[in-house]
Parts: C-alpha cells; sequence; structure tokens
C-alpha cells in the first residue's frame, strides 16, 4: 500500500488499560516528559496501522504482543524528523516465540567460505522484514539495567542501514554537528563511536582473555562497530544514566542525532 494512501486510514485507538499495562512493564517508556509519552502513543498507533505482524511455530500475536513491540520499536525516532519514515523500507515484523538458529555463510580474505549456525533474538533485513522472539521481548521488561532490548537494537539496525550498508552511521543531515556537508557529518560522528568501539571492543577482550572486568554492556557490541551503535542504542534508551556515565561523549553525539531534530 502506498504510504499516503496508509496515511488516509483512520488511526486505531489503543484502549487506555492496554496502554497503562504496556508502560507499566516497560517501565523505560513511561521514564520521560509527559509530552514525549504523548507523542509516543501516538506514533506507536501510527506503527500498529502500517506495520503487519506474523507469528511463527503457531505464536499468536495478541495485541500485547504488538503493543510492546511498537511501543518500543516507536522509541528511538520519537524526536527524528520524518518519525515513522525511517521505517519505510518494510512492512513485515516476523515474531518467533523465543530464539532462533539461523544458518550464516562468510567469505575470508583468502575467500574461503565458512559456514556455521547462529543463535539469534532478532535480526533487521535490509529493506526487508525484522525478526524477534519474544522471549527477549518480553525480557526486556527486566534487562534495563543491564542495558538490553532486542527491539530497539534491531530497529537501531534500520536506522543505521538507511544510509546503505550497517556500518555504525546513520544518515546525517548536512549540518551536523557544525558541518557543512553529509561527508564532515559522517566524520565527525565516526570520529567519536570509532574510539568507543575500540576501547569497548579491547576491554571485551581484555575481560574474555585476561580475566579484567567485563563491560556492563552486551559484549555482541564488540563484533563489529555496526553491533556497537545498536548496543549502544539500546542502553542509552533504557538505561541512560549508566551510559551516559561511561559513554559521556558517545551520549552527547547521541543526543545530537535522537533528540535534537524535533519535528
Amino acid at each position: 500500500m502506498l504510504k499516503w494512501l496508509r496515511r488516509l486510514r483512520a488511526l486505531p485507538p489503543i484502549p487506555d488499560a492496554a496502554w497503562q499495562a504496556t508502560l507499566a512493564r516497560y517501565a523505560f517508556l513511561a521514564d520521560r516528559p509527559a509530552a514525549d509519552v504523548q507523542r509516543l502513543r501516538a506514533l506507536t498507533a501510527e506503527f500498529l496501522r502500517d506495520k503487519e505482524f506474523h507469528g511463527t511455530q503457531g505464536f499468536v500475536i495478541t495485541d500485547e504482543v504488538a503493543l510492546a513491540i511498537a511501543a518500543q520499536a516507536v522509541l528511538p525516532v520519537l524526536h527524528l524528523k520524518g518519525h515513522l519514515d525511517w521505517y519505510d523500507d518494510f512492512v513485515g515484523i516476523v515474531v518467533h516465540p523465543s530464539e532462533v538458529v539461523a544458518r550464516r555463510k562468510v567469505v575470508d580474505e583468502a575467500l574461503v567460505v565458512h559456514e556455521y549456525d547462529e543463535v539469534v533474538a532478532g535480526e533487521a533485513m535490509d529493506r526487508g522484514p525484522v525478526m524477534l522472539s519474544w522471549q527477549d521481548v518480553l525480557a526486556s521488561s527486566v534487562t534495563s539495567e543491564g542495558g538490553y532490548n532486542v527491539v530497539i537494537h534491531e530497529f537501531a539496525h534500520k536506522i543505521d542501514m538507511r544510509g546503505g550498508d550497517a556500518d555504525g552511521c546513520p544518515p546525517l543531515p548536512s549540518g551536523f554537528a557544525g558541518k557543512r556537508s553529509a561527508r564532515e557529518s559522517r566524520a565527525a560522528w565516526l570520529a567519536v563511536l570509532q574510539p568507543a568501539y575500540d576501547d569497548f571492543r579491547e576491554k571485551t577482550i581484555m575481560a574474555e582473555r585476561f580475566g579484567a572486568e567485563p563491560p556492563w554492556l552486551d559484549d555482541y557490541g564488540a563484533t563489529s562497530i555496526s553491533e556497537f551503535f545498536a548496543v549502544a542504542c539500546e542502553a542509552y534508551f533504557v538505561n541512560r544514566p549508566n551510559f551516559a556515565r561511561d559513554f559521556a561523549v558517545v551520549t552527547a553525539l547521541f543526543d545530537e542525532f535522537f533528540l535534537s531534530r524535533q519535528a
């Protein structure tokens, strides 16, 4: 369906009891100004109107499931210009009851093909659907202390991929960080994120190999800068105090991107 045609459809109301139950279960959603919570509710209704949810392995998409995923998916774009336009490259959201095993194939620098299985809680396909494990979505109601949130992680990848391949840098407007062009803005972004990723990766390696104190963020963020961006977004949105304490420079960068472009 064309985007403009979807917007002509009446927004389905979110029952107040269901909305309040969602805010109570996922407390980080309500931990923001009242105006933001009101905007979150309105955008969540739009998201529910425009996206299609599909359960697998007999999993049933209930109102609770759809509302929980939608509200968390909307959070990263709450203040971005265009809001849900950041997610207009896909319609489908596939929900599994729990983690799934995905078959991977990679080619190394020597052109040797490696195949392996990977257990995943979610996956965002470029210009394709988002896959989520309901078990992990539900767990995000109690994992904010560790900065974990599978919905925000996968939708951060969607934001990252708006400019092409996931590389840790979403599309930035000219003028971002006071720069004159999008290229200069990207360089300024990476000048902050790359050192933070390198430091996080080093700390993760030290913990794994030499028993040093492990970082509190999910160590999956050490696999690539794109995964670091997604993991950092999780913590930024669900446990800002801890994230700002340990990643002050990245927090300022994210604030400029996620908060400064009010619509």
